[in-house]
């Protein structure tokens, strides 16, 4: 049965795809017709899935954004707004902050011509404004203004006097503990 849903998930995805040519087209005409649900709504909602992404129906984009590196692992939040020309790198979320009381609850709002660098996070009802560019793995939770730079904090290093052990453990279900080691598991611990 599970065969036969996705069998006809892919038909009808053809056929959308046939009619929209891309997924951007596709999403326009859902915001377009208030359609959150239906066929073409579970084709989107389909596509997104395959690329561990989201992409809600009702965030706003003035064009298409241009992602280097696909969708993959993007999420942007219902509601979002993205100005002209964005570009987004893989692993992306620009995500709402839906908790109560919370200083910056609302979605982003990101102005044009904006680099959203790999893993970063805008997060909140803030605004980034024009031309602004945000480092790989960047949290950004206040408002940037037009033309700023946002970068993740520096790196610290620990240093510790001993070796470390950085192999990997897993105990197995009849309590013997094996490490990973040259592409395999050993028994024991490594030595």
């Amino acid at each position: 049965m599970i065969y036969i849903k996705n069998a006809l998930k892919n038909i009808w995805g053809v056929f959308v795809f046939l009619r929209f040519k891309t997924i951007w087209n596709l999403k326009e005409y859902l915001v377009q017709n208030k359609k959150q649900s239906g066929i073409s709504a579970s084709v989107y909602s389909h596509y997104l899935d395959k690329k561990g992404s989201y992409i809600g129906i009702t965030s706003k984009f003035a064009n298409p954004p241009y992602f280097p590196h696909g969708i993959l692992g993007i999420f942007i939040s219902d509601h979002a707004t993205i100005g002209k020309n964005a570009v987004i790198f893989q692993q992306v979320t620009i995500g709402s902050i839906e908790t109560v009381g919370s200083k910056h609850a609302g979605t982003p709002t990101i102005g044009d011509n904006c680099y959203i660098g790999a893993g970063a996070k805008i997060l909140g009802g803030i605004h980034v404004g024009k031309n602004c560019r945000i480092g790989a793995n960047a949290v950004v939770t206040k408002d940037m203004p037009d033309n700023s730079i946002a970068i993740a904090g520096a790196t610290t290093i620990i240093q510790k006097e001993e070796d470390l052990d950085n192999h990997f453990y897993v105990k197995r279900p009849d309590g013997t503990m094996e490490y990973f080691e040259n592409g395999s598991f050993h028994k024991g611990s490594h030595q």
